[in-house]
């Protein structure tokens, strides 16, 4: 758990505030002492949260994304830290790929956030500090269904080392953060199909349990903290193990 004060001075600004993850994320930074600014596609998803600013916009709406960044900006100026943590997938396995849903996937989980965080790495290159973590996924480590969200998530992972190794010597550092399986309302669809599939999920996982919001979001603070001064360009799963090996081989084919 970071200190009350270790984010104190710092503005953090996270996009998907109002989601599972986002929310645990504004805690977390509220709870270090930040100044957190809040940004989601509707404004009403953050309602509860404890923002000093909060801003609605379209990752896919490019012209409206350009104005919404500079109106951010002259708002409530350049942020220290930009956690982007907005995201959503849908199509599960190959034969769901229309060329519809491929390209609204790669267009808000990779173009959407490309495009937003070159409009914020520019004035944070001028003023030569700044840290971005970016949410992606253990989809982009290993093939766990969703292929074009894992696609967007692999292009995220690749756009953060971009960022960390050209940038860096202006005082920028670019980190990602790749959960597992979370319980948040994206599981809503399939648990109304098989509610029975949490469980059938965990033994997936060496630790026998998927990941919590919080554990997540302590992953990120400490990633955005000084105590990660000289991390750049690493990909770091939080996952439960889940990357780290195939349990059921060992458990079915090992062990039978």
């Amino acid at each position: 758990m970071s200190s009350d004060s270790e984010f104190s001075g710092k503005s953090v600004l996270i996009t998907g505030a109002g989601g599972g993850l986002g929310r645990a994320l504004v805690a977390i930074f509220n709870e270090g002492g930040a100044r957190v600014i809040g940004c989601d596609q509707y404004i009403e998803a953050m309602d509860g949260l404890d923002l000093a600013g909060r801003h609605s916009f379209d990752l896919t709406d490019r012209p409206g994304l350009a104005t919404a960044a500079r109106k951010l900006i002259e708002a409530d100026g350049v942020a220290d830290i930009v956690i982007n943590n907005a995201g959503w997938t849908r199509a599960e396995t190959l034969p769901a790929l229309t060329q519809e849903r491929v390209e609204t996937e790669i267009d808000l989980n990779l173009t959407g956030v490309a495009s937003l965080t070159n409009a914020l790495l520019k004035p944070m290159v001028t003023r030569g500090a700044g840290c971005f973590v970016f949410i992606s996924s253990v989809n982009a480590l290993s093939h766990f269904g969703n292929p074009a969200y894992a696609a967007a998530k692999a292009g995220i992972n690749a756009l953060s080392r971009a960022i960390a190794v050209e940038h860096g010597r202006q005082g920028i550092r670019a980190n990602v953060v790749c959960p597992g399986s979370i319980r948040t309302p994206a599981w809503d669809h399939r648990l109304a199909k098989d509610p029975a599939i949490l469980g059938k999920l965990q033994r997936l996982y060496p630790l026998g349990r998927i990941v919590n919001t919080r554990e997540v979001a302590e992953a990120v603070a400490f990633l955005a903290s000084p105590r990660a001064s000289g991390i750049t360009g690493t990909v770091l799963p939080v996952d439960a193990g889940l990357t780290a090996g195939c349990l059921p081989f060992i458990d079915d084919i090992l062990g039978a």
